[in-house]
């Protein structure tokens, strides 16, 4: 399933909105990215997506579910009222001879709000989302471990790592539990760690730990690789498919972290291999923290949904990521759409950022920029380098614009021959930046070359 386009009337900043996401003919990639200033109605429109999608999943849940209203308040000041229009692709509703068609299908519904007192202009019509709902109810029904579409939307405030020392309610993690607060609260890192403990329980059960493991290596002689080669079977096929899920997606994204684990003593935490260091999740950095937690997620809620897929990661969905790049390294954004579409490769992805990385390092990505209520679809920025993605795309200078203003003096002063000028300018600027810099050190040579010139013509003359 996903989504083709959204349209919002009236919503923010945005009177008219039309907006098709990839993958698309001219996109095929399955990434589309909003950039543009703080404030320009970016995570308007996630949050749009995600309050039509609720919709979908709670009348998944349930025939007569309800989800999220618009919200009065983000309804432009000068109107009324305000609509969201979604246009999805879904499976084929016919069912041919027992099998289910493969074939596509366009699902188009909408909701609409108006202000308390104000005459509405659009009328919410859900009439397809009954339809496509109903849909998976009906091949629930009649086989419980079929797939559904992960649908989730992850905010700026995604990640707060809250570890119970002591879990007193029980929970339970059905497919359909992998809906749980996957529109409106981002990364629930508690019941992660209750998941994450329960599987592992049962996962311990059924095999050999690898504690055990450990221990028996040092007793069992290298020369009895029967022995040895038996247990790495019993331990491999006792391994849970949903944890191994999730090992592989966090292992995919950070190769030096493996083996997320839950310990108990001297007391209850998750532990991860880094380095070849044991280390409890917590003393993690926030850039870490923040990868392992959406990673994480993503793969869980895929791993619930999916439970008779051999590779859960396979599952398809619609994910919704604001601020992709928060608290991550360069290094890190520059890889972070290549990794997304690696490791979840049927997973539609609807992204904001402000890194010129995120959007410069990835082929067929879809990128819009957003300014003051418009809207543009950019060129591809693949290959090009930071500095001109942040001129050209995010209209923003990469140099600190004084100092840039500095440096183009300096260069008018020398194409000029104003020597004087050029070397007063240039020993302002060697107290202000590192006299090492580049540009620096070009002006120097530009500079001295004119002076050799001025030289040579003056004895000629």
């Amino acid at each position: 399933m996903e989504v083709k386009k959204i349209t919002l009337n009236n919503i923010g900043l945005f009177s008219k909105l039309d907006i098709a996401l990839s993958p698309a003919a001219e996109s095929p990639g399955n990434i589309t990215v909003f950039i543009g200033n703080n404030g320009a109605g970016k995570t308007s429109i996630l949050k749009s997506l995600a309050t039509s999608l609720s919709w979908f999943t709670a009348r998944l849940r349930s025939e007569k579910g309800s989800g999220n209203p618009i919200p009065e308040f983000v309804i432009s000041n000068s109107e009324g009222s305000a609509s969201i229009e979604l246009e999805l692709i879904g499976p084929s509703l016919r069912r041919e001879s027992g099998n289910e068609d493969t074939s596509s299908h366009a699902f188009t519904w909408t909701l609409a709000r108006s202000k308390k007192g104000r005459k509405s202009l659009f009328s919410t019509n859900l009439q397809d989302c009954n339809k496509l709902s109903g849909h998976y109810r009906e091949v629930l029904a009649s086989d419980p471990n079929s797939s559904l579409p992960l649908i989730a939307f992850y905010p700026v405030e995604r990640v707060v790592l809250d570890i119970p020392l002591k879990i007193k309610t029980k929970h339970s993690f059905l497919q359909l539990d992998g809906y749980d607060n996957s529109l409106n609260q981002g990364v629930d890192f508690r019941r992660f760690f209750e998941w994450f403990r329960e599987r592992e329980d049962t996962e311990n059960e059924s095999g050999i730990s690898d504690e055990v493991i450990q221990q028996l290596s040092i007793l069992i002689e290298s020369s009895r690789q029967d022995i040895w080669q038996r247990l790495n079977e019993i331990r491999a096929t006792a391994k849970d498919r949903q944890l191994t899920a999730v090992r592989t997606a966090i292992k995919r994204f950070m190769p030096h972290m493996d083996n997320l684990r839950v310990r108990r003593k001297p007391r209850l935490y998750m532990a991860i291999d880094k380095d070849g260091h044991i280390l409890n999740v917590a003393q993690l950095s926030q850039g870490e923290k923040s990868l392992i937690s959406l990673v994480g997620d993503i793969a869980r809620r895929l791993a619930m949904l999916n439970p008779s897929l051999e590779n859960p990661l396979d599952g398809d969905g619609i994910v919704m990521i604001d601020e992709v790049d928060l608290h991550l390294h360069p290094s890190w954004q520059r890889s972070l759409c290549k990794r997304l579409t690696e490791t979840f490769p049927k997973c539609q992805f609807i992204l904001t950022t402000h890194s010129p990385l995120v959007i410069s390092d990835t082929k067929d990505i879809l990128v819009y920029t957003l300014e003051m209520g418009d809207i543009q679809r950019l060129p591809s920025q693949y290959g090009q380098d930071a500095s001109s993605v942040l001129l050209d795309a995010m209209d923003t200078s990469a140099r600190n614009e004084d100092v840039q203003k500095m440096l183009n003096d300096l260069l008018d002063h020398i194409d000029a021959n104003n020597s004087a000028k050029a070397n007063c300018l240039l020993e302002e600027l060697m107290e202000e930046i590192s006299a090492d810099n580049i540009e620096l050190v070009k002006a120097k040579l530009l500079l001295r070359k004119q002076e050799l010139r001025n030289e040579k013509n003056h004895k000629n003359s």
